[in-house]
């Protein structure tokens, strides 16, 4: 049957209003996936690394990203080989991310010196200035920014503590990385305040397992002895060598992250270090709308945590004093 002219007028027009009203369903299945690129620098299976890389998801969550609908992340685990971590960075580069998380110095580094246009948010970096990844903490002024982890006087404090927990300590071996700049100072700050505290300094550099062993066995022979890790990826990577051989030779020793501490370490003073993660998916969430990095602040940690192990203070014969224990935020029993 043939329909009228009038008929078929009517019918386009109500299909064009069904269509219509279809048009906001069909945008928003069609909503743009942003590409975010992730370099973390410790190995996959890594219990902190993991930790980091779900506060940073649950971050994004927060500001209304979920993987899958809207973004998309693409992520690269590395534990300190030079030629794998400017490979991994050139193949997130390659990717063309709107933004790059790139975890601790080396990363950061091998990121920037891939694209000097590819916004990146850092973690983990503790003089940004000084390694020439922005321009000023107030005005980044390039395409990075990021949250540093603490300033380098926060070192000088760890052996304050290991003189606090262990007044007969006279040596104190700083367990370092020289490769990166951030090792240097925080050694230069420690080597300040020992004489006043009547502490001989001995520089551990930390590079590989074996190299790490030796030093601390030799070391270990000397009365009167103890241990400052410094913050730095290399001895993040072999932490629980460190912790073993402290605990093996008997050594107090202070730590700069609390997952040390967790790990059967003695006692920490630092920042949280999960955390930032969660609070750098909200500049990455801003960059995705548009803000640039050069206009974001490079931000410090809100606060610093205390956390013994009592565990291994009784292990290694010490007891701690009551006015340590009284500013403690965690005491692990």
């Amino acid at each position: 049957m043939l329909l009228s002219r009038h008929t078929r007028r009517r019918e386009f027009i109500l299909a064009l209003g069904g269509a219509a009203a279809a048009w906001p369903l069909a945008t928003r299945a069609q909503e743009r996936v942003r590409r975010i690129g992730v370099l973390m620098n410790l190995a996959a299976d890594d219990p902190e690394g993991q930790a980091r890389i779900a506060a940073f998801h649950q971050g994004l969550q927060e500001w209304g990203w979920t993987i899958g609908r809207n973004v998309r992340i693409d992520v690269r685990w590395e534990t300190g080989d030079a030629d794998r971590i400017r490979r991994y960075a050139a193949e997130l580069v390659a990717l063309a991310p709107d933004v790059i998380l790139a975890s601790a110095s080396a990363a950061m580094a091998a990121v920037q010196q891939t694209s000097r246009t590819v916004p990146i948010v850092f973690v983990n970096i503790i003089d940004p200035v000084g390694a020439g990844y922005v321009a000023s903490l107030a005005r980044p002024g390039g395409n990075a920014t990021g949250f540093t982890p603490f300033e380098y006087g926060l070192s000088g404090k760890w052996l304050e503590l290991l003189k606090q927990i262990a007044p007969g300590v006279t040596r104190a071996a700083v367990l370092r990385d020289p490769a990166v700049g951030s090792g240097v100072g925080q050694f230069a700050i420690i080597q300040a305040v020992a004489p006043s505290l009547g502490v001989e300094l001995h520089p551990i550099d930390v590079r590989d397992p074996g190299e790490i062993e030796h030093a601390v066995v030799a070391f270990a022979r000397l009365p009167n002895s103890g241990l400052i890790i410094v913050g730095a990826p290399s001895v993040v990577v072999h932490r629980h060598l460190i912790v073993t051989l402290a605990a093996r030779h008997r050594l107090p020793a202070v730590y700069p992250f609390a997952y040390f501490i967790r790990n059967g370490g003695l006692i920490s003073y630092g920042p949280d270090t999960v955390d930032p993660y969660r609070r750098a998916a909200g500049y990455v969430d801003r960059i995705l709308k548009g803000e640039k990095p050069a206009d974001l602040p490079v931000q410090a940690p809100t606060k610093y945590e205390l956390v013994i192990n009592l565990k291994t203070a009784k292990a290694l014969g010490l007891e701690i004093p009551s006015s340590v224990l009284a500013r403690a935020d965690e005491v692990i029993e």
